[in-house]
């Protein structure tokens, strides 16, 4: 007969501080998650995007703010119950930085392409000029 302490012990692992860990069924989850919800804008990427460039970089955006969630609850362990308030300064902090990260990069990407593309066009084809145009 299996010994109840040592099942428990498998199937939760806990912290000597009472904190709750995780179990190997919740790291496959919270895996699984993040693999599809990286799978899914590579794949709308690679098949060329939709038609509407908003609608496309909206589907990224949005699985990347879900996979955020995902990689907080199932890897970071944030919950409900607060622990002297850092599981709210934890998700404050996060958004902060993801905003700033997103921002920037957005930033960066608009004025390199402004700035060291000057023979592209507003549609992204290069406008050739000398040839009847």
């Amino acid at each position: 007969m299996a010994n109840p302490t040592h099942a428990n012990h498998a199937a939760h692992v806990h912290h000597p501080d009472g904190h709750d860990h995780g179990s190997y069924r919740s790291y496959a989850i919270g895996f699984i998650l993040a693999v599809i919800l990286t799978a899914i804008p590579f794949a709308v990427v690679m098949a060329g995007g939709f038609e509407s460039r908003v609608l496309t970089g909206g589907i990224v955006i949005a699985c990347a703010a879900i996979q955020v969630v995902v990689h907080m609850v199932y890897f970071l362990h944030m919950n409900g119950r607060s622990d002297e308030g850092w599981t709210m300064m934890a998700l404050i902090f996060t958004a902060v930085v993801v905003v700033i990260i997103l921002a920037g990069s957005l930033w960066v990407m608009h004025n390199m392409n402004a700035n060291m593309m000057p023979q592209m066009n507003h549609d992204g084809m290069p406008q050739l000029s000398g040839f009847g145009t």
